[in-house]
């Protein structure tokens, strides 16, 4: 019988991820320590490393984005009314025609 794949939770992912960053041991010795394939270690760092600038981007542009989004979405919404009346318009034509 195969044995079922484990799939690591994000704080294990973090906590070697950032082990790495750390440079006190090798990738090989990181991956010897935790169980996971030096590669997959390369793979968390880099991800750390590239999503780092998100954190520390300031609170005015994250609310910004924010405010974007639940506009696009108050358009969105407002555009499905207006699909779901016109359909139920035709709707209610054809069976008319009938």
């Amino acid at each position: 019988m195969a044995k079922k794949r484990s799939r690591p939770s994000g704080s294990f992912k973090a906590k070697v991820a950032l082990a790495a960053v750390k440079e006190a041991k090798t990738v090989s010795e990181l991956g010897s320590q935790f169980g996971v394939h030096p590669t997959q270690i390369h793979q968390w760092k880099r991800r750390l490393l590239e999503g780092a600038e998100e954190i520390f981007q300031s609170a005015r542009s994250s609310s910004r984005a924010l405010q974007e989004r639940e506009n696009l979405e108050a358009g969105l919404y407002e555009q499905i009314g207006r699909l779901k009346m016109e359909l139920e318009w035709v709707k209610k034509k054809a069976a008319q025609l009938e």
